[in-house]
């Protein structure tokens, strides 16, 4: 193994990880064709890329095809809770790739590995939930004249650098891959939903028919947590800010209030607004005793954890992932994971079918950054809509489905003004 730094949990893991990345790349058709197509060009040759993402398996799949493709890369989380070490430990290993990723990592050492990501002196960003991009721009602006650009993962992060962008301050072009088609309407919903679903299950081991179940937030995310909660049987409440959201909620079939009132009624309660406080300390006050909280947006900002446990006479851990919390009124409260990510703290994630369209988006991101940087201003730019429809191509083609091409009849019809009836 060449000589680079890194820091993971145990390198004697990686024989694990490795095995888990292969199994991960059988549901990945979108991927295995770009990465058939990297190994050959190299169209990332040249490029340092600095990543800051969830460290799975899909992800370091991910930052394998990068590496064939040409370009050096170098990782750490983007949350402290998401790492599998053992997947951390096989892309220093087997992929020789420098990783700055410990499950669990305190706060002072999540920002350490992104500082040594950065000391990598990328010259492209790839993040999820723009924290590199921040550090950058507020700590280590001696590399934005050397940055090309960058890509977006996810929404929290697409927020972030829309308000960046919107004061002027954004200094180099970024992707935004969580707004194409073929990761929001996929990822988002699908991913979401099901992963989401699967870490409460795992950590509870609750019974979802019957169970009243609040969605806070309906978004793509939302959208998926409350078709998939519905689906398992559960009454769904959704909660809402939006007008028009909260319009189309109630048209999908749900119950949409105020989260005051809710709370109320509410057994378990998932966030994914990408906010702060969606479940703060009046909510808390009126939560029923026994009442299940969890998050499944970027940050645990979701949920006031320090006016809960201002409310709580005392607090335990009772499962891996289950903190229970007596209030002074007597009332028990659950928190799961740390009020983390959810589906990466107690379960794996995405599926790696859905990943494969999102990182499909990743992939092709970075490779449009490396051609066409210098027609870029510094804003937040839409991934390509052709881009978009190759990933979608690619997948349908995977799965073996089939679609039409317009006639030359056809599309001069849709092209045309002067055809009526």
């Amino acid at each position: 193994m060449a000589e680079f730094k890194y820091d993971v949990k145990d390198l004697k893991l990686a024989s694990e990880g490795l095995r888990r990345i292969e199994w991960s790349q059988k549901e990945m058709p979108v991927l295995n064709k770009i990465h058939e197509r990297f190994i050959k060009n190299k169209p990332l040759t040249g490029m340092k890329i600095g990543a800051c993402l969830h460290v799975t398996t899909e992800t370091a799949y991910l930052a394998k095809i990068l590496k064939d493709g040409g370009a050096d890369i170098a990782m750490c989380a983007s949350n402290p809770l998401s790492t599998q070490d053992d997947v951390a430990a096989a892309m220093v290993s087997e992929y020789e790739i420098p990783t700055f990723s410990i499950r669990g990592e305190d706060n002072d050492t999540y920002y350490d590995h992104l500082s040594k990501v950065c000391d990598f002196e990328p010259n492209m960003t790839m993040d999820d939930g723009a924290d590199m991009v921040a550090m950058i721009h507020q700590e280590r602006n001696e590399l934005i004249d050397n940055i090309l650009g960058g890509s977006e993962e996810t929404t929290t992060g697409i927020i972030r650098l829309r308000s960046l962008a919107s004061q002027n301050k954004l200094k180099y072009p970024v992707i935004d891959v969580n707004d194409a088609d073929t990761k929001h309407l996929f990822d988002n919903r699908y991913g979401t939903g099901q992963s989401t679903l699967d870490g409460i299950t795992r950590a509870t081991n609750i019974l979802w028919a019957g169970k009243t179940v609040v969605v806070a937030g309906y978004g793509w995310c939302g959208k998926g947590i409350a078709k998939r909660a519905s689906g398992m049987g559960s009454h769904v409440i959704v909660t809402e800010v939006d007008s028009v959201k909260a319009l189309e909620a109630v048209m999908d079939g749900y119950r949409v209030m105020k989260m005051a009132d809710a709370a109320k009624v509410g057994e378990v309660f998932i966030t994914v607004t990408g906010g702060m406080n969606a479940i703060g300390r009046e909510v808390i006050k009126n939560l029923k005793s026994g009442a299940i909280i969890a998050n499944s947006g970027h940050f645990n900002v979701e949920i006031d954890i320090d006016a809960l446990e201002d409310e709580s006479d005392s607090s335990k851990d009772i499962l891996n992932f289950v903190k229970q919390y007596t209030l002074y009124d007597g009332r028990q409260i659950f928190l799961l994971g740390e009020g983390r990510l959810i589906n990466l703290t107690a379960a794996e994630g995405h599926p790696s079918g859905v990943m494969d369209l999102s990182f499909a988006g990743q992939a092709l991101a970075a490779e449009y950054i490396k051609n066409n940087n210098m027609n870029l201003n510094n804003a937040v730019h839409s991934l390509p809509v052709e881009i978009d429809k190759e990933i979608a191509l690619l997948k349908l083609q995977g799965m073996d489905v089939g679609i039409d091409i317009l006639t030359e009849e056809q599309e001069k019809y849709l092209s045309s003004w002067d055809i009526g009836t």
